[in-house]
């Protein structure tokens, strides 16, 4: 319709099918949408007419913001590496996900069919989640739980729409503006994101792939005053670290003595590869751990089902939070996902998935091994989805990322999951995202970028 004048008189839905050898029909169909977008106008008694299209006017101007707003108490982080979307051409290392295929997509697809058709559809949810959703999430946490440690019961189980939701819902009601928070450096970018949300202080400790060590806690507590130690002990987002059995029970007797919580945020579940993982919550029966287990990464992106398990009083004061915030989760979402865990078909899934990632990973560190030996990765990750690789001193993270950009590979920087100032430039590389078969040769490009950048920094 471009290159019509505005006004002009259109021929009718005939004379228009006569010229253009299409049905009445089907050019009367056309002519209702160029309608509805606002292109041609229907004058009842003299025909339709191309639409005047106003003129376009400037730029708004939303300066008068400033002032209202104010400055931020706290500064929220950007949207992270992980979540960018990416052109189709482009081969992704930096998702924080795993690729379609690793999904149950069947037994998803069937579930969503039927959670539709049933009573989830139209009916909300009672604000805790569904009672069967608990009780399956508090039986997982039981499989693991000694003999001699009282097991979690369906009614500790807040059913949560995805971890990300779950962490802010704790850190609001257990720290809150102005108070601080211990978080391993580097770690997970989205719980940074919920304390500054939140307006807490993260009090930084140091990461090791071992897990922390018990008297750097102790430290922070006493110096901080914090109640509260954020980490994840199984297949650390973004180190890969897993806590030996050790730093386990050390770190959980400093929490207990000094009357701390920890979230132990288990997003990795269902990624063991050598190594199943063992929640730490599955050995305190005190209400030290407040555990959240998310199936968003494992299930479906779709799917933003996490669950929180917290015992004694706590467990009402997180309720109640996550209650003024999210009310209830989808009872279809809900529906589904229980309908997936519980079908034979999803222990079958997780076994194929260890070997899945195993073989992906194995891939991607010989690919790094014969195309970038300038990297260093202390040790393959046991479980999770990424490989944590530290960069020559010299290298800076991000001009590489933006040299491998431009010829169409994607990385994460490693700076976003420092809540302090990086120890060194590193680089966070997803093994289970990208198609197996451009491995080789994104890995090429790695090389090749980082040695470029090598040769233009000063020895």
């Amino acid at each position: 319709m471009g290159t019509v004048a505005p006004g002009t008189r259109l021929p009718s839905s005939r004379e228009l099918a006569a010229r253009h050898s299409a049905s009445p029909v089907t050019v009367q169909k056309a002519l209702h949408t160029l309608a509805g977008m606002g292109l041609v106008e229907a004058r009842p008694g003299s025909g339709t007419f191309v639409r005047q299209r106003p003129s376009r006017p400037g730029p708004p101007d939303f300066g008068w913001q400033t002032n209202t707003l104010g400055a931020p108490a706290e500064r929220i982080p950007t949207l992270s590496t992980p979540l960018r979307d990416i052109p189709t051409d482009a081969v992704g290392l930096h998702s924080g996900y795993p690729a379609r295929e690793l999904l149950p997509e069947r037994a998803v697809r069937a579930a969503l069919v039927r959670a539709s058709r049933g009573e989830a559809a139209l009916r909300r949810a009672p604000a805790a989640g569904l009672p069967d959703l608990q009780t399956w999430f508090a039986a997982e946490l039981s499989e693991t739980t000694p003999h001699d440690v009282t097991a979690a019961a369906a009614r500790d189980v807040i059913v949560v729409p995805g971890s990300q939701s779950g962490v802010c819902a704790v850190l609001r009601s257990l720290v809150g503006p102005g108070r601080p928070v211990v978080m391993e450096s580097p770690t997970y970018w989205g719980a940074m994101a919920a304390a500054a949300q939140a307006g807490s202080t993260i009090v930084p400790i140091p990461s090791r792939p071992e897990g922390p060590d018990p008297d750097d806690l102790s430290r922070a507590l006493d110096s901080s005053g914090a109640t509260v130690f954020y980490a994840q002990p199984n297949f650390a987002n973004p180190t890969g670290a897993l806590w030996s059995a050790d730093a386990r029970d050390r770190v959980l007797a400093v929490l207990r003595k000094r009357g701390a919580f920890m979230i132990e945020d288990d997003w990795a579940h269902d990624f063991g590869i050598d190594v199943p993982a063992i929640p730490l919550a599955s050995a305190d029966d005190t209400g030290t751990i407040i555990y959240v287990r998310s199936l968003t990464k494992s299930v479906s992106p779709a799917l933003r089902v996490a669950a929180i398990i917290a015992r004694g009083p706590v467990r009402e004061r997180i309720a109640g939070y996550h209650g003024a915030d999210a009310m209830y989760v989808s009872p279809i979402l809900q529906a589904a996902t229980l309908d997936v865990v519980l079908s034979p078909a999803w222990r079958t899934h997780r076994r194929h998935l260890t070997e899945a990632l195993r073989v992906r990973r194995d891939l991607l560190m010989d690919c790094l091994h014969d195309h970038v030996p300038e990297l260093t990765v202390d040790r393959p990750p046991r479980g999770g989805l990424n490989i944590w690789a530290r960069l020559p001193y010299q290298v800076d993270a991000g001009a590489l990322v933006r040299e491998c950009e431009r010829h169409a590979v994607v990385i994460a920087a490693g700076d976003e999951w420092f809540p302090s100032e990086p120890s060194g430039p590193f680089v966070r590389l997803n093994f289970a995202a990208p198609d197996p078969a451009r491995l080789p040769d994104a890995t090429r490009v790695i090389g090749t970028a980082l040695r470029g950048l090598l040769n233009q920094s000063p020895q």
